[in-house]
């Protein structure tokens, strides 16, 4: 029962991320809003709503001096994440740029191995090699045009920036505190950062009318506050390696939306890379829970 209620919450977690677009792509498209205002307004909404969730739970809000700048650093890691994926919707299609973004578990891998001495692995060389051939296929039409590498070089950005992001999380003192307590806290960090950038940048531009407030509203609560929800509920109910395959639903639904949401183009080419992405992220995460298995088995 509890790893059916896992499974769900990591469907609705990764389905709920790859809404990014849905939301972001008419703030920018057609109310005509700058990215700085976005994100600004994107994380402190998600801050306020994730800290009436810590009041209705009753969560302790209490952290150290040494905590704030883990967190903050944290902050810094996430906000640029979020940065540069909207970013990166400038210059190619958001499907592509989410699926380029969701290397970022071969990353963490790496990560592991050239930080912390974790093992190599050939089926790590292996996933490497088979996520940039599957990048290569979607970054090439049929029509033999390349995609923006501008676009692709941003996307690519967050697979570093999120992956050290989750490394932090589990190395740092942080890995100790409540979910909650540290998601509120990083959201609030992220609200911290993009006030500074909106206001050295373009500033933080006034929102009027329904439809733009709506959207920001949702893009703040779905792939924000509900996903990293249930993100940590998945995690504890199925465990990570079930959680990070399902995670695979993040790119499949933003193709999705991108596709016929907002009728870009989707080569054959883009399918099988697609499909190598997934591939390589899913062997890499089953590679690395039986090499934890192994551990403790000895």
């Amino acid at each position: 029962m509890n790893n059916a209620k896992g499974i769900i919450f990591a469907l609705i977690s990764s389905g709920t991320f790859g809404l990014i677009p849905m939301f972001s792509l008419p703030l920018m498209n057609d109310e005509g809003i700058g990215l700085p205002t976005i994100l600004f307004y994107r994380f402190l909404l998600s801050t306020v709503m994730m800290g009436v969730i810590c009041l209705l739970k009753k969560e302790s809000l209490k952290i150290s001096l040494r905590q704030i700048s883990t967190i903050f650093g944290l902050g810094i890691l996430y906000a640029a994440t979020a940065l540069c994926l909207i970013y990166a919707y400038k210059y190619i299609p958001s499907g592509v740029a989410t699926t380029i973004h969701f290397i970022y578990p071969i990353s963490v891998s790496l990560i592991m191995v050239l930080f912390f001495k974790e093992k190599k692995s050939i089926i790590l060389m292996l996933a490497a090699i088979l996520s940039l051939l599957g990048v290569a296929m979607m970054c090439w039409t049929n029509e033999g045009e390349a995609i923006n590498p501008i676009g692709v070089a941003i996307a690519s950005i967050t697979i570093l920036t999120y992956a050290f992001y989750i490394v932090g999380i589990n190395k740092s003192s942080v890995s100790l505190m409540n979910a909650e307590a540290l998601t509120f806290y990083i959201l609030l960090s992220g609200a911290i950062i993009f006030i500074v950038f909106a206001t050295v940048t373009t500033g933080i531009e006034p929102i009027s009318g329904a439809s733009a407030w709506g959207h920001l509203v949702l893009l703040a609560f779905l792939p924000t506050v509900l996903s990293d929800l249930t993100l940590i509920l998945a995690i504890k109910y199925a465990g990570s390696t079930i959680t990070s395959i399902l995670g695979s639903m993040e790119p499949l639904v933003a193709v999705f939306i991108g596709v016929v949401y907002f009728h870009e183009y989707f080569a054959i080419s883009s399918f099988f890379g697609l499909l190598l992405i997934i591939l390589s992220v899913i062997l890499v995460i089953l590679f690395g829970n039986r090499r934890k298995q192994a551990k403790v088995s000895e």
